[in-house]
């Protein structure tokens, strides 16, 4: 009987009613039948004396195991005037409370041992995989110079070796736990952190062991809590992070601990501080940072800056219309942050969250990220780096999120930073909360002037999105407010201000001439560029929510169907420019097709947004000496888009309808249609996505099926609607005071662009088939020709194309 009841005590399930088993003696137990139910059943017969009488066992009710537990989870060590109330409530005598406490603790304890062992056992399994491939290397080793295998001796490993290595893991372990103390805000004893912890230290140091064992690996059954409901911390549960990362990450994420308070103390600082650390420009008051101040002031902790690396860097302040929390809640999500920034993040991917925060925000949160960074234009390589972002809220309406570039040094991610590193960068938000303040408005029409209070401006937008009928005078208010919110003389309406700080290292010599002035200004991944992008996105927001005082055609729904659909036109087209993989394009070379011109090629086999097949990827950057809104008027113009569009066979386009995306007439989605010839009308029109903004401008465009867009704007479904985009990228003149790298280029006028020109051409409805020359060559050809049209219609006699 004793061997099973202790296979039954550390076996993987647990019986709570064994613990209360008991064997009865007049309805109750004793300890000498407690001593007994665990001792061998002897016959006694041969001393003399009668054979005691068998006693059964006896099981605790399902109420008395239920208040039992219920009373170990506060109070594992109960005293006796606690036994005393729990036997007479439960119908026990006192020593049966002693003695099921006294195994409930002691099954405890060896669950919480077993789960240690399991731990080190795959440590152990792991530090072994990682010498045999250690030792493998260095028996494969070869010299740099004569390219001879150098085979070294053998090594031996003498116990002062041994050590010298234990010492170091030591050292390693009480670096750990100050990080830990100063990153949770818990004081964890050096004593608690021994993972064999004698008996004497009770249950509770058994548990707290466990927990910072656990709380960045997890259990390795995948559980996400403690059992018997201990906490962590301040009554909240130490959110653990995915098993399936567990044991298979190559990094030290006490490291990434200590970096990532490093970066958000160099963030706040950088945010805070004026001149001398940052000089602001004369005329565009653009902010950028003293390079030597910036060394004075801050110390290097991520290593230094490698050779022949240029640095950028830039910080920018805005106003936003949104809460702090939810722009917090935007950046730390992965899908979210990509779609917020479309045209500057091709892909983002969380790799692993350490943590995710404090209770349901997102204070303390660390997750370990992966994203490729680009700039509209084939000539600037993808910047794919991964990197730690941090979230630390400071104060009630403060919040701050830093990222910063890691090297989990190995080979495999070597790669990743061969052209690019980013320093501690990221954006500092201040909830300006107005929920409560009223908004003092006029209108003055004639002689009759009205004054009257405003609630917020959401408040508005949302009270008429949902059916609360306004007079005339206020939805014209509304509207008035919701063109003028993100202009320097609009209404003083915004409730978050946001910096924005951008601080990077990258190597020049991968970016081609043409786009070098563009990134050393800040433009192509600057601070400026981020904060234009946020205010424009948060535009269009507050336009979806205002009336459709014009009475445009469609109802709400079928508005979100086609901007969800035009969303995805213009992601596909910035996939493209950049050459993202997640589309997996594969880069051709061919001989006639120039060096400024990127040519790429992908298969489509089932994805039912675009046609199957072949399809064939063109785009190039020329400079243009014109102004950018120049350039984007007339692109985007649709009664001129017959002197360069091919498809509009030389016949002008009209528009059919429009959806407006933010203030001015640029910012909108639109259907055109081309003119009839001859009474005959065609079923083929373009859906068509312009905006501009500061840092910027972008049209894209896709021929699509007449009953396709039909289905759309009634409200259907926009995911089957096959298209390949095309369009053109608009990248701000940058005035540079050195001598210009392209002899045929005024980089000093202030009347210059760079425009990118893209094409997505389906060359072959068979995804098996080869591709061939020719159609390469006619995607060149169309390149080359929608340029020169842009060209003759402007009468622009200088066109800086790329050497």
């Amino acid at each position: 009987m004793a061997s099973h009841g202790e296979l039954r005590l550390i076996g993987e399930t647990y019986d709570p009613g064994f613990i209360g088993m008991m064997k009865e003696d007049d309805g109750y137990g004793s300890s000498d039948d407690f001593e007994g139910a665990l001792g061998n059943d002897q016959d006694t017969a041969d001393n003399g004396r009668p054979p005691k009488k068998k006693k059964k066992f006896h099981r605790h009710n399902p109420h008395q195991i239920h208040e039992l537990e219920s009373f170990f989870k506060d109070c594992p060590h109960p005293d006796e005037k606690q036994r005393r109330e729990l036997s007479r409530r439960l119908a026990l005598e006192s020593k049966q409370i002693k003695f099921w406490f006294q195994n409930r603790r002691t099954q405890m304890k060896t669950q919480l041992e077993r789960h240690e062992n399991v731990f080190l056992k795959q440590e152990n399994d792991k530090l072994r995989a990682e010498n045999d491939l250690l030792r493998q290397a260095i028996a494969s080793a070869i010299c740099n110079n004569c390219g001879v295998p150098a085979v070294p001796d053998e090594i031996s490993y003498e116990p002062s070796q041994l050590m010298i290595e234990n010492s170091r893991l030591k050292d390693e372990l009480n670096r750990a736990r100050a990080l830990t103390n100063k990153f949770l805000g818990r004081h964890l004893s050096s004593s608690s952190a021994n993972p064999s912890p004698s008996p004497s230290q009770g249950l509770n140091s058994n548990v707290e062991v466990v927990v910072r064992r656990t709380g960045f690996c997890g259990l390795n059954n995948g559980s996400t809590s403690l059992p018997m409901g201990f906490e962590f911390g301040h009554g909240a549960t130490m959110p653990l992070m995915n098993p399936s990362f567990a044991y298979e990450m190559p990094y030290d994420k006490s490291a990434l601990v200590d970096v990532a308070l490093a970066a958000m103390d160099e963030l706040i600082k950088m945010a805070q501080m004026g001149n001398p650390l940052w000089i602001k420009g004369f005329g565009d008051g653009m902010e950028t940072l003293n390079l030597e101040e910036y060394k004075r002031t801050f110390s290097s902790f991520i290593g230094m800056k490698p050779s022949g690396f240029t640095t950028e860097a830039t910080r920018e302040t805005a106003m936003v219309p949104l809460r702090g929390s939810a722009l917090v809640d935007t950046l730390m999500d992965a899908n979210r942050w990509a779609e917020m920034f479309p045209c500057m993040i091709s892909r983002a991917v969380t790799i692993d969250v350490l943590s995710s925060g404090k209770g349901v925000t997102r204070d303390n949160a660390l997750q370990l990220m992966e994203a490729e960074f680009q700039v509209l234009s084939p000539l600037v390589p993808i910047r794919q780096i991964q990197f730690i972002r941090f979230c630390k809220q400071h104060s009630d309406s403060v919040w701050a999120i830093v990222d910063v570039s890691i090297n989990l040094s190995n080979a495999a991610n070597a790669l990743m930073f061969a052209n690019c590193r980013r320093l501690p960068s990221g954006c500092v938000i201040q909830d300006m909360d107005n929920k409560y303040s009223k908004v003092i408005a006029s209108i003055h029409e004639g002689e009759n002037n009205s004054k009257f209070e405003l609630p917020s401006l959401f408040t508005c937008a949302l009270l008429i999105r949902y059916g609360r009928n306004f007079t005339y005078e206020y939805e014209i208010l509304i509207k008035k407010l919701l063109d003028c919110l993100f202009t320097s003389s609009g209404y003083p309406l915004s409730k978050l201000h946001v910096t924005w700080v951008e601080h990077s290292e990258y190597d020049e010599s991968t970016v081609h001439h043409l786009l070098r002035p563009l990134l050393s200004s800040g433009f192509g991944f600057g601070a400026q560029r981020w904060i234009a992008t946020l205010r424009r996105q948060y535009s269009s927001l507050a336009q979806l929510m205002s009336p459709d005082i014009h009475g445009e055609d469609i109802n709400t729904v079928g508005k979100k169907s086609m901007l969800k659909l035009a969303q995805r036109m213009a992601y596909n087209f910035t996939a493209g420019i950049g050459a993202s993989s997640v589309n997996k394009w594969d880069k051709l070379n061919v001989g006639n097709v120039g060096e400024d011109v990127r040519v790429m090629t992908r298969k489509n086999v089932n994805d039912p947004g675009e046609p199957l097949g072949i399809v064939l990827s063109a785009a190039t950057s020329v400079w243009m000496p014109i102004t950018q809104q120049t350039l984007f008027d007339f692109l985007r113009n649709e009664r001129m888009r017959n002197q360069w569009d091919i498809l509009s066979s030389g016949r002008p386009m009209q528009a059919m309808f429009s959806v407006a995306k933010g203030p001015g007439q640029g910012n909108s989605v639109s259907i055109l249609r081309g003119a009839a010839v001859n009474g005959s009308d065609t079923n083929m029109l373009i859906l068509q996505e312009t905006w501009s903004d500061a840092c910027g401008a972008l049209i894209v465009f896709a021929p699509v099926d007449a009953s396709s867009i039909r289905v759309v704007m009634n409200g259907g479904d926009s995911s089957h609607v096959a298209l390949l985009p095309s369009g053109f990228a608009i990248l701000p003149g940058v005035q540079t005071d050195g001598p210009s790298m392209q002899p045929d280029i005024d980089y000093n006028t202030s009347d210059g662009c760079i425009l990118t020109v893209g094409f997505q051409i389906l060359v072959n409805s068979v995804p098996t088939a080869k591709l061939t020359v020719e159609s390469v060559e006619t995607v060149n050809h169309l390149l080359t020709c929608t340029v020169e049209k842009i060209k003759a219609a402007l009468s622009v006699t200088q066109l800086g194309s790329v050497e």
